[in-house]
Formats: C-alpha cells, structure tokens, sequence
C-alpha cells in the first residue's frame, strides 16, 4: 500500500493537532447493546458493538423511538480524539432532527485519547491506509443493515476534522451514501474521487491556517474533473476547528490558532439540515 508522501503526511498531522474533542475525558463506561432514555426526551441511544480483529468496537448511535419505519441513516465520524462527548452530542442532535445516527468508533472499546501524540499515532494510521478505514466503517455498516430502525437505502456521512477527512474518503470509495458533509477537514486525502452520484457539501473556515488556498483550488478542480456535484462554503474569519466550543481553550493550550466561532457553527449545522434534507428527499 503507498504511502502519503511526506508533506502531505506533515500537512495532515498539523491538521489533526488542530482538531478539538468536548469533554475529552469521556466517563461512558462500555456497555453490552443496551438501550436507554437520554435528558434528551424522546431520544434513545444505543451501543452498536462488533469485533474487529480480536478488538471490540462499540460505536454510538441515537434515534427517535416514536417515529415510525425505517429512519435514513447519518453516520458521523469524530475528531482524532475519538468517540468523545462531543460527537456523541452531534449524534443526539442528529437523532432529534429525525435521522438515526451513528458516530463510528475507529479506535475500538470507545477510546478517547487525551494527548495530541496518541491521537496522531492512531489516526495517522488511516491516512496512510485509506482501506483499513473503509473496513472500520464496513463494519459497522453491516450491523446497520440488520438494525430494523435504520432505512440502509437512504445513508449519508458527515465528519469533523480527521473525521471530515474520513468521510471525504468513505464518499470516494463509497457509491453507498446520498450525500457526504466535511466540516473543517482536510481535503487532500490521496484518493481521487470518481462520480458515483453522491453530493457534497464542504463546511471550511476563511480564516483556517491548517487548509490552504492551493487545497481548496485542488479539491474543486478534482470534484469539477469528476463532474461531482458539491458545494463549498467558506465562513469569514472563522479558524479550524469552528464548530467546538472547547476550540479556543485548546488552541491556548496548544498554542495553535484554532478557535471555536457560534455563529459558524450555528450557520454550518443549519447548511447541514437543509442538506441533508435535500439528499433524503
């Protein structure tokens, strides 16, 4: 398998760094497929667990137990830290919008890293091996489709950060999904896409140091190329990493100019909503 070469693996790893999970220190103890009732009403979550060379996965999803059929399914893939609180709540809110969501543990057993090197060591992994990531996601996928809640006609993927990245390349490998949402990715991944019908829809940061010009302008000539319908929204003054609110504290941290942006965050998701109610339609 070819490796990244070695600007873009840089490129990538100052990408991740930049990235921001909430309440990184997650205390959601493994469970065995149980489901509960959520403080978000009519909510339920569900552990989706299946193994993955001797490693248990457990990712999270939610729905809306009193709508009725088979739901369109979102799965949402995280930021390097892993199945934080944070992606967990875009879950919730997913599920409250009508969809049943699933974040994808890529890691196994939940994990959630707390520094910036274990969460480059673990993802840089499938930056450099884009098919080890479509067999993390195939995985789960497949529990997907046995789940009587889930409509599997009907899927589509976002990501944030690394997850954005991800789920760029699950859109190009993938003619499965409706519509594919990166929210302040990465969009050089070393995987050409190729028109199989989905949409989609790049949520990015004017003001984002770690995606540079010449990478949008790459992206956008490779998706007209491909004849791919997309749209590519810039945000002004908005930095990497806009959309959580333990941005700015973390870019302290880390001395990184990331930075959390409410009025981006809150003008993205709602491009979301209308997207993804356009793909399902």
């Amino acid at each position: 398998m070819k490796k990244y070469p070695v600007v873009l693996a840089f490129s990538l790893f100052l990408t991740a760094i930049s990235c921001t999970g909430k309440d990184q220190k997650s205390s959601d103890a493994p469970t065995e497929n149980v489901t509960a009732e959520t403080a978000d009403g009519k909510i339920k979550t569900e552990e989706i667990s299946y193994g993955i060379n001797g490693v248990t996965h457990r990712s999270y999803a939610a729905y809306n137990p009193d709508l009725q059929g088979e739901l369109p399914v979102v799965f949402v893939l995280p930021e390097w830290w892993g199945l934080t609180d944070y992606v967990k709540g875009r879950v919730r809110q997913l599920a409250k919008l009508g969809y049943y969501a699933v974040a994808v543990d890529y890691y196994g057993e939940g994990k959630v890293v707390e520094t910036p090197e274990e969460a480059q060591k673990l993802s840089s992994h499938f930056y450099n091996i884009p098919i080890d990531a479509r067999r993390m996601f195939d995985a789960v996928k497949n529990k997907i489709i046995i789940t009587p809640n889930a409509n599997y006609n009907k899927m589509a993927i976002i990501g944030y950060c690394f997850g954005g990245s991800q789920a760029l390349n699950m859109a190009r490998l993938s003619g499965d999904f409706k519509g594919v949402v990166s929210f302040h990715g990465n969009l050089k991944t070393g995987i050409r896409a190729k028109n199989n019908k989905a949409k989609y829809l790049v949520l990015n940061g004017a003001a984002d140091k770690m995606v540079s010009k010449e990478e949008i302008e790459a992206f956008k000539k490779e998706m007209d190329s491909a004849k791919i319908t997309y749209k590519f929204v810039d945000y002004p003054n908005a930095l990497h990493a806009f959309t959580n609110p333990d941005a700015t504290e973390t870019g302290k941290k880390f001395n990184l100019p990331i930075a959390y942006d409410r009025q981006a965050d809150e003008q993205s998701f709602n491009e979301m909503k209308s997207f993804l109610a356009d793909v399902f339609k």
